[in-house]
């Protein structure tokens, strides 16, 4: 069975980001064809990247980027849930990202995204940023409006066609990472 990490994409305080990827993980957990498992960046403490080889080297010496890694390696795909800053994803997730190389190679990835335009650029950013990790980016994709699926900009309330739309979400990392298993060694 395939062990899926949804990723937290903020670091931030006050963030809406950990009441989405819960969101996420409730509904992601009622299904059986895979394990779900919360991945929060913020319990890593990765400081602005602080190793001295390239990820791509996997000579890793500071101990976060060790437990980072070890945590990463030990999914078969990835649901990123990203907001949008400035028309990207926030440099927290793309930190966390950059931090690693290898353990991130032949997996599957998937997108819950918000912000103003629902987090689109965010995920185009992100998209390109797969390519190079060697990750297959599935094609659904969940997209929230801080206008309509939150409160006041505050309280997480989404509309019901989101649940709808986890659905294609779930079932193709689900899918492409249970495909993608025999490539890794």
């Amino acid at each position: 069975m395939s062990r899926i990490a949804i990723i937290t994409g903020s670091t931030r305080p006050g963030r809406h980001n950990e009441a989405v990827a819960k969101w996420v993980l409730d509904h992601a957990q009622r299904r059986d064809d895979a394990q779900f498992d919360l991945v929060d960046i913020a319990d890593y403490g990765l400081a602005q990247l602080d190793e001295m080889m390239p990820a791509s080297m996997g000579a890793y010496s500071q101990p976060h980027t060790q437990r980072w890694a070890d945590t990463i390696a030990s999914f078969d795909g990835f649901i990123f849930v990203t907001p949008e800053y400035n028309h990207s994803t926030s440099g927290a997730l793309k930190n966390a990202i950059d931090f690693l190389y290898a353990e991130w190679n032949n997996k599957a990835a998937g997108f819950v995204s918000y912000g103003a335009a629902g987090g689109t650029r965010a995920v185009e950013h992100l998209r390109l940023i797969m390519a190079e990790l060697q990750i297959a980016d599935v094609r659904a994709q969940v997209t929230l409006s801080l206008m309509a699926d939150f409160i006041n900009f505050t309280e997480f309330t989404p509309h019901y066609h989101h649940v709808e739309a986890l659905t294609p979400l779930f079932d193709q990392v689900v899918s492409w990472s249970t495909a993608l298993a025999g490539t890794r060694t």
